[in-house]
């Protein structure tokens, strides 16, 4: 799991600066392309040329390097670096005939949008916007004199840079957002499974106990019962012994029912649903009222039946609530489970932080609502308390 991890990590890192450098293969043949084209004049021809060249060339051999190596954190600022040193380098050779290198402008915000850096893309951005609008300020400064001037269509052509600087650095803001959110998903998962293993070792111990000490100890206390009544039969024996066997049918039967309820089985997901609301409300005290839709039997009931437990169950550890509604509903393409309280309140952003402390039953049942293609939306009940809503599609893939 964690070589997995780390390589999900190295292609998210890795793969816009290759996409980047490949995209920078192509602009760099459409700005020779438009400088043959255009047979404009450039201050100092045999250099812009050189300096073209040379940046194809780099281009070409840093594209197959960062295709066979590891990729490394200072990868995309050399990149940068040598992407805004070009761009000077041409615009010094170009001279007036700056006007026929505009494209590459756009070059330095959509580069940098990679880099997951929204105040980067808007500085470079910004930076090769008027950069651009300097340099022919400066050419036309020292050509005033043969009665230069700054042409329209330059002023055109920074609002089109300034437009694209703004909508990179809101692409590089999305971006990065995502990346986090993603990133914050595997950790939160490589833990969840770790604390999984953990959690299903527990269980397991802990059902042994209960097998032991419950109903293992009442059919050995019922077989002492036994022999003695082959010896001398009397009618507080057999009390004793059927007391011992109705004790262990009734342990059984709890064990059963919590490790697969047979009401969902046999009666659907609604009577479930019921008999949990019931059985919740007579062991803690809590009144539960219910709003129950007949939904019959659905593909996604054990799912559901999972959230309304669960739901239930930390209702009583963590919010102290006084009363709860249990409400079960179709929706078109799914059914929709809502349970809410009247409790403290529950804030969403706290599941990273329990399941580093071990408690994974609410994390997991997000993780396992999302991955059926459903959702699971909290909110604050007015007048206090939290509502937790559950939407699962009737047929999971």
């Amino acid at each position: 799991m964690i070589r997995l991890v780390s390589r999900i990590l190295d292609f998210l890192t890795s793969e816009p600066l290759r996409i980047r450098s490949t995209l920078r293969l192509v602009l760099i043949v459409l700005i020779a392309l438009l400088v043959e084209n255009t047979h404009v004049e450039h201050r100092n021809e045999a250099v812009f040329k050189a300096v073209l060249a040379a940046y194809a060339v780099g281009s070409v051999l840093w594209l197959i390097f960062i295709l066979i190596r590891p990729s490394r954190p200072w990868y995309p600022w050399v990149s940068t670096f040598a992407d805004v040193a070009v761009v000077i380098a041409l615009c010094i050779a170009s001279g007036p005939a700056t006007i026929s290198l505009f494209p590459i402008f756009f070059l330095l915000p959509i580069s940098v949008a990679f880099l997951d850096s929204p105040l980067l893309t808007g500085v470079l951005g910004l930076s090769s916007s008027f950069g651009y609008l300097l340099a022919w300020a400066f050419y036309a400064t020292q050509e005033q004199k043969m009665g230069m001037t700054i042409p329209a269509v330059v002023y055109v052509q920074v609002g089109c840079l300034l437009w694209l600087t703004a909508a990179t650095t809101a692409l590089s803001f999305t971006l990065a957002r995502r990346r986090a959110r993603v990133l914050g998903l595997l950790d939160v998962r490589r833990r969840l499974i770790a604390e999984t293993m953990r959690a299903d070792e527990r269980n397991n111990r802990e059902l042994s106990e209960q097998l032991h000490d419950g109903p293992l100890q009442n059919l050995l206390a019922a077989r002492l019962d036994l022999d003695e009544l082959r010896d001398k039969p009397s009618a507080e024996g057999f009390d004793r012994l059927d007391a011992a066997l109705r004790e262990t049918v009734t342990g059984l039967r709890n064990t059963v029912a919590t490790l697969h309820p047979q009401v969902l089985a046999q009666l659907g997901l609604t009577a479930a649903v019921r008999d949990l609301a019931q059985r919740y409300e007579q062991r803690w005290g809590t009144p539960v009222r219910v709003d129950l839709e007949e939904v019959g039997r659905l593909e996604s009931q054990a799912l559901i039946h999972r959230a309304a437990r669960e739901l239930l169950s930390n209702a009583h550890k963590h919010s102290r609530a006084t009363c709860l509604d249990v409400k079960l509903h179709r929706r078109p393409g799914g059914t929709a489970l809502q349970v809410s309280d009247d409790g403290v309140g529950f804030d969403p952003a706290i599941l990273s932080r329990r399941v580093s402390e071990g408690h994974i039953g609410l994390a997991s049942l997000v993780v396992a609502v999302e991955s059926a293609g459903g959702s699971m939306d909290f909110s604050e009940r007015p007048g206090g308390g939290t509502v937790v809503a559950v939407t699962v599609p009737d047929d999971l893939d």
